[in-house]
């Protein structure tokens, strides 16, 4: 304890320290629309855990450090009551993540990587009544790196998921200042590469193991090592795990996965309970009494990237046949979790520009929607009869929520400062009719900057998946382009979900054609109501988006610029070097069967010449789910025909960025583009102001560094 003059001494010098601070907090600021620097001044909270008791709710929060050049993740709990918030961890040690509750309520877990006793991403434990973080596990490199971990319900026990090895990341090739032997990669599997992962070798094997956590001791969970486990899920006794797996004879052709029930015991056998042809998945959720299990089954293999998850139960000890809860409900399904009284299940529903938390009986299939406003929730959690969840829209990033009898109130409001100093740009409601008469919805953002008037200059922007949507949830890429006087349309084109099955699956095999005629649908309503400049749009998107946009610009030359991210416009040229070959046997065949099908879809690389439209292409060397040379291939069609065209190369970048610094710069590339050629500004893609500021910085003089 302090003695009375060491107290007052600390309370005396921290009144003079926060005096300068609250003069700051009391100088007006303007509000302003978004900019690149409060971009990255955006806290992310993700990961909510309601405690057993119901009195406190867990949390994460990743905020960006540019000066470091990284992300830093902690963990923070808010009483239920939202009058106490209060931060656990500090990135200096290490980022936090996976936070759980023990289930006595006095503990506090983590997945780490900070330093301790054994190396690599272990549990750490934090007590609830005070005190430093503790290394629980201590899992070897050999023995593999810890994916994701459970508590058993008496506390005694983790299950671990594992990953055993037999990887090596794309990265190992790129990095030359370590100038150090890498052996051959020996690769004997058919799939054999994944994004982040990277190389995946016959070692490669991800298990459940069995942690005790009074002595150390791991052990399998199940006997044989044939076949990969994930989801594992404790029934409420803790006598048995339910997991998921693909039991069939060729795991790596199909996505055909079922689920599996366990002793829970080292070396046990499991059992099938499930035999469908489609994709049975988690997360998996035990009924309150332990007899059913609730999960999620998707259609069939052949449609794996345009599925739409159903809500489905089946009885724990095997008999009968699962039930499909929502069969009859043609929205997704995600996230289940059963509620107290065991004949609910609460689960995430992904509809219309909206994902809404929904009550579903399970002995009616009956959906009833909890949260009524526009909205995204990513997350909920629910324990002591209380619900908190993830909750963002247009004008509003993530934060926690208790969800009270169908209102939702606010627990944190981690944000609140930075939002004081912004205008931010609300997405509004549209649709449009496409060629064949199919209604399209979409969002258009219109500019907030100060002066911008109609019609504005367009920017079309698209989503990915194909199987994502545009929806009421906080975008950077609204907000900054909104900023700089844009309007911004999001079109959900066939091929999005949260609008029927029919509705994602009507491009299956069929790529670059209702896409495109859903898009310049929506890009015609907007200009017909005298919102937009014909003579000012331009076009963009990444992964599926980037793909759409290739297929765009060779079929119209109405935008005066594209930027096509992690895209591809042949996939032929793709096939066997993505991470996608069961995708394309089921959905195009093979090629030496089904050539034309390829050529079809490949037009935007075959018909180049089709293409005027001046194009910024971009990637990272390590992405395996769209690799680089796809955009590689398109930029030098359009060079070889003269048309404008930039590639931008992210040296170890994956599919989604990691790297601060080059999200930053990612960003004014597209500034520089867009206000290049659709506005007809004088500026350099190359102008990076913080470049400049570097510079400066090295010579004194601003000039170049000799």
């Amino acid at each position: 304890m302090l003695r009375p003059n060491a107290r007052t001494l600390l309370l005396s010098l921290a009144c003079v320290l926060a005096a300068p601070l609250l003069a700051q907090a009391q100088t007006a600021v303007t509000p302003h629309p978004m900019t690149l620097d409060d971009l990255f001044r955006v806290k992310d909270v993700g990961n909510p855990k309601v405690s057993p008791d119901g009195k406190w709710v867990l949390y994460t929060v990743s905020s960006t450090d540019l000066q470091k050049d990284d992300q830093t993740t902690d963990l923070w709990m808010v009483s239920w009551d939202g009058t106490q918030n209060i931060q656990l961890t500090y990135g200096y040690d290490g980022s936090a993540s996976a936070p759980e509750w023990s289930p006595d309520g006095k503990y506090i877990s983590f997945l780490s990587g900070r330093k301790g006793e054994a190396e690599g991403t272990q549990v750490w434990v934090l007590s609830r009544s005070g005190g430093e973080a503790r290394q629980l596990t201590a899992v070897t490199k050999q023995q593999g790196d810890i994916e994701a971990y459970r508590w058993s319900p008496d506390g005694k026990q983790l299950l671990l998921t594992i990953h055993t090895g037999g990887t090596v990341s794309a990265n190992a090739f790129n990095d030359a200042a370590e100038k150090k032997y890498i052996p051959p990669i020996v690769i004997t599997r058919y799939q054999f590469k994944e994004d982040r992962t990277g190389y995946v070798t016959a070692e490669s094997h991800t298990f459940l193991y069995l942690y005790d956590v009074a002595t150390g001791t791991l052990n399998k969970l199940t006997a044989g090592d044939a076949y990969d486990e994930r989801d594992g899920a404790w029934s409420p006794d803790g006598t048995e795990v339910a997991f998921v797996s693909n039991h069939t004879a060729e795991p790596e052709r199909n996505v055909n996965t079922d689920l599996f029930v366990v002793a829970a015991k080292a070396g046990s056998e499991p059992r099938q309970l499930t035999h469908d042809t489609s994709a049975d998945v988690g997360p998996l959720a035990w009924s309150p009494n332990g007899k059913e299990i609730a999960f999620l089954r998707s259609g069939h293999v052949k449609y794996w990237q345009y599925q739409e998850n159903h809500l489905a139960v089946i009885a724990a000890d095997g008999s009968g046949h699962a039930t499909v809860v929502t069969a009859k409900f043609d929205r997704p399904i995600g996230a289940p979790q059963w509620a107290r009284d065991g004949a609910h299940v609460i689960a995430l529903v992904t509809d219309d520009r909206n994902q809404y938390p929904a009550s579903i009986d399970v002995a009616t299939g009956t959906v009833t929607r909890l949260v009524d406003s526009e909205g995204v929730s990513r997350a909920h959690s629910g324990e002591a009869g209380h619900e908190a969840l993830l909750w963002t829209t247009d004008t509003k990033p993530n934060d926690v929520y208790a969800l009270d009898d169908g209102r939702l109130r606010q627990l944190t409001d981690q944000n609140a400062p930075l939002l004081r100093e912004l205008v931010l740009a609300r997405a509004d409601n549209m649709d449009a009719v496409s060629q064949d008469g199919t209604r399209v919805d979409g969002l258009i953002t219109l500019p907030n900057k100060a002066g911008a008037t109609k019609p504005y200059p367009l920017l079309v922007w698209i989503h990915g998946g194909p199987q994502g949507q545009d929806a009421h949830e906080f975008s950077a890429m609204r907000q900054l382009f909104a900023a700089r006087g844009y309007a911004v349309l999001n079109v959900n084109y066939r091929g999005s979900n949260g609008r029927g099955l029919a509705y994602q699956r009507a491009i299956w095999a069929n790529w670059g054609v209702d896409e495109v005629q859903d898009v310049e649908a929506c890009v015609h309503k907007v200009v017909q109501d005298g919102l937009v400049d014909p003579k000012r749009m331009g076009v963009g998107g990444w992964s599926y988006g980037g793909i759409t946009t290739d297929f765009l610009i060779a079929s119209t030359n109405e935008f005066k610029a594209a930027s096509a991210g992690a895209s591809t416009g042949n996939p032929l040229q793709l096939y066997g070097v993505d991470q996608y070959v069961n995708q394309y046997n089921f959905e195009l065949g093979p090629p030496w069967e089904n050539l034309q099908t390829y050529l079809k879809i490949g037009y935007p690389l075959l018909h180049a010449d089709r293409i005027h439209t001046p194009t910024l292409f971009m990637g990272g060397t390590s992405d395996f789910n769209v690799p680089l040379v796809a955009g590689e291939q398109m930029y030098q069609a359009l060079q070889t025909l003269h048309v404008p065209s930039a590639l931008i190369v992210y040296p170890q970048q994956f599919h989604g960025f990691t790297r601060p610094t080059y999200i930053r710069d990612r960003y004014q590339y597209w500034f520089n583009w867009y206000d290049k050629w659709v506005l007809g500004k004088d500026v350099k893609l190359t102008d990076l102001p913080w470049a400049k500021d570097e510079k400066k910085e090295k010579t004194g003089t601003g000039g170049v560094d000799r």
